[in-house]
């Protein structure tokens, strides 16, 4: 990963229509066709995805830690939802950000996101052992 004076600060952006599937309907959580919660969440996790991606080095990616969640309004079917992150911190492999999700003007939720750099291979080769072991 890039030096932390480079990473924190970056700024992430990512859309998403909502669509019938994404509902609280479809989704079996609700009997409101209004955006499912996990959607907000994911929405700023590809937020914060893109604003470190050119930081990172090759192999590298990021998994998420912990989401700390709150949704402040509702969306409907054919609502275009625009999801922001911002890195505001770096604690060894762990990246901090301020995530919000609007519809236009209007904020629909916020998250403090943080996630951690992991090695792909390694962290997938150690996943793959650990689902071994339990079967076993």
């Amino acid at each position: 990963m890039s030096p932390e004076d480079e990473v924190i600060g970056a700024v992430g952006f990512s859309t998403m229509m909502v669509r019938p599937g994404d509902t609280c309907v479809a989704m079996g959580i609700s009997d409101l066709p209004i955006l499912a919660p996990s959607h907000y969440m994911n929405v700023m996790e590809s937020a914060c995805i893109a604003a470190v991606a050119e930081y990172l080095e090759p192999g590298e990616t990021t998994i998420v830690k912990d989401i700390e969640f709150k949704v402040i309004d509702s969306a409907g079917i054919g609502a275009e939802i625009r999801g922001t992150a911002r890195c505001i911190e770096i604690a060894g492999r762990e990246l901090i950000f301020t995530c919000d999700a609007h519809e236009g003007e209007r904020h629909l939720a916020t998250a403090l996101i943080k996630r951690t750099a992991v090695e792909r291979i390694t962290f997938l080769a150690r996943t793959a052992a650990q689902s071994l072991l339990s079967e076993n």
